[in-house]
C-alpha cells in the first residue's frame, strides 16, 4: 500500500485475518502521520491478536517508523484492534511532534562554543 509522495504503509497480521476494511482504517490513520511528517520513508504496523490474554489486552498494535533519522517504535494493547490502531497512531504522532519540538528547539538555541585554547586568524 503505497501512498503518493513514495512513502511506504506495511500493514500485517499475527494471529488475525487482515480484511480490506480494517486495511482501509490504517491507511487512513496512517495518512495523518505522513502529513504531519513528510520525511517518513515507512511505516509498519504489526496487529497481533492473542485469545490467550486477558479481554483488556488482547489486541496489541506495533507501530515502527523509518525515517530520516533514527526511527521509531510503539506499542499498545487494547480491547479492539480498531481501538488499538487509533491508540498507536496517537501515540505515534505525540512522539513525531516531541521530535519535532526537539529539533526546532536545537536548532533555534544552539549552543555556544569556546574558543579559550584555539588561536584564531586574524583578519586582514
Amino acid at each position: 500500500m503505497n501512498s503518493q509522495n513514495n512513502q511506504e504503509l506495511i500493514v500485517s497480521g499475527i494471529h488475525l485475518e487482515l480484511t480490506p476494511s480494517l486495511k482501509i482504517f490504517v491507511r487512513e490513520k496512517a495518512d495523518r502521520l505522513f502529513r504531519h511528517e513528510e520525511r517518513i520513508v515507512r511505516i509498519r504496523v504489526e496487529l497481533e491478536c492473542d485469545s490467550k490474554e486477558e479481554v483488556g489486552a488482547r489486541f496489541k498494535a506495533k507501530g515502527h517508523i523509518v525515517l530520516l533519522g533514527p526511527g521509531m517504535n510503539a506499542s499498545v494493547e487494547a480491547d479492539e484492534c480498531h481501538k488499538a490502531v487509533a491508540l498507536l497512531v496517537d501515540k505515534l504522532d505525540r512522539m513525531l511532534e516531541k521530535r519535532h519540538h526537539l529539533h526546532k528547539v536545537k536548532r533555534n538555541h544552539p549552543r555556544a562554543i569556546e574558543f579559550t585554547d584555539v588561536e584564531l586568524p586574524k583578519a586582514i
